[in-house]
């Protein structure tokens, strides 16, 4: 079998690597899409928990192809063989206190497929049956998108309550346009979308009732007092999912008093920025971080079958696997591409 192989990072081949098979409770997934996102240019440079020699690919939809003994999926049910299902790549150790407290996200033996493990991007990938959850009867171009929707139901635990708050998100990539409908679904109220990309914020602006507005790269700090002036005032909640210090260091200026800030996008881990401690302490605010999810791919799924996600046109270039450099580099600097799939064959 094929599969993208990083022996150290920013050094990758697509190479033939052994046939792998399942064992006691594994699974052996047909992969038939994988998404890339920003992490995956952080996993390329050694960054996010990664562990080489690296297999990524953390968003995975595939077929069963094989089951081991004693293999039942993350809900408790029988699997079987060409049953369609979407691949959650994180885990826990399960015994740690913070896996005891029920936030097994934080747990010290956190664990990805994908960076820890071998993940999607590969012909076939094996993974513990209780990480695969049923996808059958989802199309594979909107469920390639469970992992990060996964990722946005920790967020709205996180946010609760939520009903009828006002909200900007910063950043129209897939993420954004995901995160401004799982925040409609769970019943915010004025949603806003910013983006420097207008192509970006008319595709999401296309699929979900908000207001869109653009921002300057060059002068962002501009762009958000005019997205504050449009806006009427300033937001209840402020999401960066962009994972750029320049944005983030901004955004107290979008917050409400009293209002709750979240590192969302993933920033470089060499990036720092600036606040004032003294605005944090009188204005009240919150500035919170949404890392990942372990146990949400139960609470993202039904929002996929109530037809609530959208995310038509959302993906724009796909590749094969034997294309992964072509596919990195539009991830990179593209700034046509939206979402970016690789295909496994069929």
């Amino acid at each position: 079998m094929r599969a993208v192989v990083y022996d150290v990072p920013g050094s990758f081949e697509v190479r033939d690597v052994p046939d792998v098979e399942p064992g006691s409770g594994q699974v052996r997934v047909r992969m038939t899409r994988a998404g890339m996102c920003g992490t995956d240019l952080h996993l390329h440079d050694g960054q996010f928990l990664a562990a080489f020699p690296l297999t990524p690919g953390h968003e995975t939809v595939g077929v069963i192809d094989a089951i081991g003994p004693g293999a039942v999926d993350g809900e408790g049910r029988e699997l079987a063989v060409g049953q369609q299902v979407v691949v959650n790549p994180n885990s826990s150790c399960r015994s740690c206190d913070y896996c005891a407290e029920g936030r097994p996200w934080l747990c010290d033996g956190f664990a990805g497929i994908g960076s820890s493990t071998p993940g999607g991007f590969a012909d076939y990938v094996v993974v513990p049956g209780a990480q695969l959850f049923d996808a059958t009867g989802i199309d594979p171009d909107l469920a390639v998108f469970a992992e990060p929707s996964a990722c946005i139901a920790h967020l709205m635990d996180r946010l609760d309550p939520l009903e009828g708050q006002s909200v900007v998100v910063l950043g129209a990539g897939p993420t954004g346009v995901l995160l401004i409908q799982i925040l409609r679904y769970k019943g915010a109220g004025a949603v806003t979308l910013a983006d420097p990309n207008p192509a970006k914020l008319d595709r999401a602006a296309a699929l979900s009732a908000i207001e869109t507005t653009l921002v300057d790269r060059d002068d962002v700090r501009g762009s958000l007092d005019a997205i504050v002036a449009a806006h009427g005032g300033q937001f209840d909640i402020v999401i960066d999912a962009t994972g750029r210090a320049a944005v983030i260091g901004e955004l107290p200026r979008l917050a409400r008093n009293g209002g709750r800030i979240v590192y969302y996008g993933v920033a470089d881990e060499s990036d720092l920025v600036a606040i004032s401690p003294f605005e944090i302490f009188r204005r009240e605010l919150t500035i919170m971080g949404s890392f990942t999810e372990v146990d949400s791919f139960p609470d993202a799924l039904p929002a996929f079958r109530a037809g609530a996600i959208r995310m038509d046109g959302v993906i724009t270039h796909r590749f094969a696997l034997g294309d992964y450099a072509d596919a990195l580099d539009a991830l990179r600097s593209d700034r046509t591409a939206h979402k970016i799939v690789i295909e496994g064959s069929a």
